[in-house]
């Protein structure tokens, strides 16, 4: 009761106007605090809820696809190693041409890159893993200088191959895994 004695005692010698201020201005700062501390963050998160929900959905959209491919990779017939390598080949052959050479060591095949375009790597990478089973463990590769196509001394004009893709193009090697026996 003495720490609270001092504060009636200053409460009681305040004239009735000044304490009608000091209430008025103690409710209007427990009204701040309420509004700050509870009310605020509240009104925050239902504003941010569609956009973070709509994120959300993505993400789980994602995560579907994902599981849906997994599901298809587990329910595809094991690939030998055999015909794992003979896809390889093949594969390599017809989306990278003579911008990727292929040497097979064991369980794991080494592909060795020269200027190839990056789209049709990330094509033949799809198919590798698809096809042959085939999973990256070990990418080295840096992005190769733009080169144009030059025609062979002689040749002549007219309608020859298609144009050579544009963009990036990717020199250096990758190491694949190959199914196991």
């Amino acid at each position: 009761m003495s720490r609270t004695a001092p504060w009636l005692a200053r409460w009681k010698a305040l004239a009735p106007r000044e304490q009608t201020l000091v209430l008025a201005a103690s409710g209007l700062v427990a009204l701040a605090l309420l509004w700050w501390l509870a009310l605020a963050p509240a009104l925050q998160t239902l504003r941010d809820a569609p956009a973070r929900h709509a994120r959300l959905d993505s993400q789980l959209q994602h995560m579907q696809a994902l599981q849906a491919e997994a599901l298809q990779l587990q329910a595809a017939p094991r690939t030998r190693p055999g015909d794992a390598v003979a896809a390889l080949r093949s594969t390599l052959t017809q989306r990278l041409g003579t911008t990727a050479q292929l040497q097979i060591g064991g369980d794991r095949a080494t592909v060795t890159l020269q200027g190839a375009p990056a789209e049709a790597l990330a094509q033949w990478l799809a198919q590798a893993r698809s096809n042959a089973q085939a999973v990256p463990v070990e990418a080295r590769l840096t992005r190769s200088p733009a080169t144009s196509p030059v025609p062979a001394a002689g040749a002549a004009p007219g309608p020859a191959a298609p144009p050579a893709p544009t963009g990036p193009r990717w020199d250096g090697s990758l190491v694949l895994a190959l199914p196991s026996r």
